[in-house]
């Protein structure tokens, strides 16, 4: 059955089931490997609170891939569609979170959190997690202060030169962190570069009801991010509140961003290339584009979870590595192809 504007939610239900297939190969592979049948047979009695054997496939499983896996397609949902959400909303191919300068912003809540032993009792990872989304709070209040002092209409260039020039301020912060945290350097320079080492289950609830909440909010407002295509003016002249929206996608933006460089680190190029794909497949209708960039964000960074414990096995490449290598190539390559395409 197909929706009015020709989209069938069939693609969205195979986008799901294709994500499905792919954590159980990546929860299968690594290291040890587990045979698929076995993977969906204990996860499945698992589920459904059926007796499954103890043994070392089911520690491997279920305290060490799962959580890490399940995280990986979250972080990669998440950060795909801030990237779809800020492409559309600023319209330009090059905004992502880091455009506007959030992920600089939760960077350094997250590394001063690291290089002083800011902790929360009880709860492990909370005081990264909450220095993170506090200081993407708070990038993002001082970035739009300074543009609403400078530009009263908000306009998109000056949001944009603004977060460039704070993200440049945001690195030099955190090199000068990084250089008063004595013994702490090698897992601040290592979270830097990303990591899903330390996954677990109580991670990956956070994730989850953080992309639900506000995920639901951005795709909320994709009818709107689709009047922003004509631009601004146009949209305003049918009834778009642009301001209103412009602030709801961002702080639901810089939620999700402060989450996700809490637990991952630091984990480039997903934001900006993936939704340059997904919309050579969709095209440039957000109503297609952000769910089907949030399956695609999810199979990308799995895969890349994937290649970064098995390549140099038993050593680990950080995912933000991984996903830099991959990211800078593809785009250029799609760069190159839309440039030759128009000539």
């Amino acid at each position: 059955m197909k929706k009015r504007d020709g989209y069938s939610p069939v693609v969205h239900i195979l986008a799901f089931l294709a994500t499905l297939a792919v954590l159980l190969i990546c929860v299968s592979a690594g290291s040890v490997g587990v045979p698929l049948k076995d993977t969906a047979a204990i996860i499945w009695n698992s589920l459904l609170g059926l007796p499954v054997p103890e043994g070392m496939s089911k520690s491997i499983i279920f305290y060490v891939r799962l959580p890490r896996v399940i995280c990986s397609a979250l972080i990669g949902a998440s950060l795909s569609l801030c990237g779809a959400a800020m492409q559309g909303l600023l319209r330009n191919p090059l905004a992502d979170g880091s455009t506007l300068g959030i992920s600089s912003g939760a960077s350094i809540g997250a590394v001063l959190a690291l290089a002083f032993g800011f902790s929360i009792p009880g709860l492990a990872g909370g005081g990264v997690m909450l220095t993170a989304i506090v200081f993407a709070f708070a990038s993002l209040t001082v970035i739009l202060t300074l543009a609403y002092s400078l530009d009263f209409s908000l306009s998109t260039n000056t949001i944009i030169l603004i977060g460039v020039v704070f993200s440049m301020f945001a690195g030099s912060i955190v090199s000068l962190v990084i250089t008063f945290s004595d013994e702490h350097v090698k897992s601040v320079v290592f979270w830097l570069m990303g990591s899903l080492a330390g996954s677990s289950f109580t991670k990956a609830v956070t994730l989850l009801i953080t992309l639900a909440v506000c995920g639901a909010v951005v795709l909320r407002f994709s009818r709107e991010l689709n009047a922003f295509a004509i631009g601004e003016d146009n949209a305003r002249n049918i009834g778009v509140n642009v301001r209103l929206v412009k602030q709801v996608v961002l702080v639901a933006v810089s939620v999700l961003i402060g989450v996700t460089v809490s637990i991952g680190g630091t984990i480039n190029f997903v934001g900006l290339v993936i939704p340059h794909m997904t919309r050579m497949v969709t095209g440039p209708n957000h109503k297609k584009l952000l769910p089907a960039s949030m399956f695609s964000g999810a199979v990308f960074l799995m895969l890349a979870d994937l290649f970064s414990r098995v390549v140099l096995s038993p050593k680990e490449l950080p995912i933000g590595v991984v996903t830099s290598f991959a990211g800078s190539i593809t785009f250029v390559y799609i760069f190159y192809w839309s440039r030759k395409g128009r000539a």
